[in-house]
């Protein structure tokens, strides 16, 4: 059955396992065999995108160079912790007071077991834990749609099945689908929704167990207290609450997910290890890259001083909105492509609590609370349960909502995230807050985006000159991917174009 599948194209089969390109990662041994020797690369951006690329061409004795315009690495991927300082833009600076063991990843903070990311940690010796992406324990409060009181995901995923449910089993009941599939059919599909939604034989939703209980089952004599009062069908679709079960259909997005043991720097710190030290440069600010018929010249800043590095060949792994506002000599086509790549906004504040009040309190480990309000998505850490402390990402916002806290101050933006976040989880939301950082990446210095919204996708045709190498420059991001905004896109790209560049050096 499964090869009769793939010959639909309904499955995999292993001559399309075949076809897929698989990444070969450069060898000494490739310049042994064809008679040739590595050249001098340099790589303008020491993000994951720059950093893959100089690992994967050490590999084989690529001379490398990163430059990197921040004093550290790892681009948006960022982790805070106690004592890490920033500036932003419009000249906040903020200095984290986290406590020992505490931290809160900016920019990425969980890895699908998909990507090519987990294939990085076990390759670098990057140690991973799980990482809660949806919990039925924690929250949905949608204060725009006029829901008066937070509903845990379990109960509002209970409703919205079981309506669902009944409704399409009584208008199959009634013969409303007689004409769409057989009457066998329809039989297996009400015996199908009577599970699925909890209908029973009267296919009428009335609440069951699977919403959660007042008082849980405990020992005999205590069987346990069902939730009461249901909401009616229209009370339950006007709460807008049913948006939020598809992200768990989503191909990123569904678990398991995983996340590096004690942040997601954890991942350019071992990168950075294994490329060394000293073929990275911090603090240099790339100001020009000019090609020529047989290298590559790049200007850049360091400690007050303007340099040049000349290379055989070059990799282009910055932001495109910043490589846009790089000097070149990359031709029109290149630039008109770079401006074309759209930055977007998104922010998150970290807010550390003295107690774990969300675990002992509210029974919610790791997860996320979904609300229409402008926090958007509110974080439970996905590690030190049972700790004494802890910190809870307040919001994970983007768009205009972000925008609208970054114009802020940082304590400001505390006070206007606690405020919101009061209103689902209650008084200790302030009363046991210990400190706060919120970051947002437009307002990064020389990062300026979150991700890049890309008209038409990567592969659109004004996107053509940055898939291709321009001269003897490459480019690289996971805004040439189509997994934007996550580090597998990063780390493809870069694959992209070291096979690229090594296929060329060996010809």
């Amino acid at each position: 059955m499964f090869a009769t599948m793939g010959a639909f194209g309904l499955a995999p089969t292993a001559e399309a396992a075949r076809r897929e390109p698989a990444f070969q990662a450069p060898r000494r041994s490739d310049f042994t065999l064809k008679g040739r020797s590595a050249a001098k690369v340099v790589i303008v951006g020491g993000g994951i995108a720059g950093l893959a690329a100089a690992y994967e061409l050490g590999k084989a004795g690529y001379d490398c160079t990163v430059l990197e315009a921040r004093e550290r690495t790892g681009g948006r991927n960022f982790t805070v912790r106690g004592g890490d300082s920033t500036t932003d833009t419009y000249g906040n600076r903020q200095t984290a007071r986290f406590g020992g063991g505490q931290y809160m990843n900016a920019g990425p903070a969980r890895i699908p077991q998909w990507m090519v990311t987990l294939d990085y940690c076990r390759e670098l010796g990057v140690p991973i834990e799980v990482f809660t992406n949806v919990n039925a324990n924690a929250y949905i409060f949608n204060e725009q749609s006029g829901m008066k009181a937070p509903v845990r995901h379990r109960t509002a995923k209970a409703d919205v099945y079981g309506y669902v449910a009944e409704l399409l089993a009584k208008a199959t009941d009634t013969g409303a689908l007689d004409r769409r599939i057989t009457t066998e059919d329809q039989e297996r599909l009400l015996e199908f929704l009577k599970d699925f939604g909890d209908i029973g034989d009267t296919l009428a939703y009335t609440g069951s167990s699977r919403r959660g209980y007042r008082i849980d089952p405990a020992a005999a004599g205590t069987p346990g207290e069902e939730l009461g009062f249901v909401p009616t069908a229209s009370e339950v679709f006007a709460s807008g609450v049913g948006r939020y079960f598809s992200f768990e259909f989503e191909y990123d997005q569904a678990m398991l997910m995983f996340q590096p043991v004690g942040g997601m720097d954890r991942i350019p710190a071992a990168l950075t290890r294994a490329i060394g030290e000293r073929r990275i440069r911090t603090g240099a600010a790339v100001s020009r890259i000019d090609g020529t018929d047989h290298g590559v010249t790049v200007t850049y800043t360091r400690s007050g001083r303007t340099r040049t590095i000349e290379a055989d060949y070059c990799i282009a792994a910055l932001p495109p909105n910043i490589l846009a506002k790089t000097s070149h000599n990359l031709g029109p086509a290149v630039q008109t492509a770079l401006e074309a790549c759209r930055p977007s906004s998104a922010g998150k504040i970290g807010l550390e609590y003295r107690s774990r009040w969300w675990e002992t309190d509210h029974r919610i480990y790791g997860g996320i609370t979904e609300t229409d309000m402008d926090l958007a998505h509110v974080w439970y850490p996905s590690y030190g349960f049972h700790g004494e402390r802890g910190v809870v990402i307040g919001y994970y916002n983007y768009g205009s909502q972000a925008d609208s806290y970054a114009a802020l101050t940082p304590r400001e933006r505390e006070a206007r995230a606690v405020a919101q976040g009061v209103k689902i989880h209650g008084e200790k939301y302030r009363s046991e807050l210990a400190s706060s950082f919120s970051h947002h990446w437009r307002q990064t210095p020389y990062v300026e985006a979150a991700w890049h919204s890309m008209a038409g996708g990567p592969d659109a045709p004004v996107f053509a000159p940055l898939n291709q190498a321009a001269g003897r420059v490459y480019f690289a991001g996971d805004y040439l991917s189509h997994t934007d905004a996550w580090q597998h896109g990063a780390f493809t790209s870069a694959r992209k174009a070291v096979t690229a560049l090594h296929t060329r050096v060996l010809a």
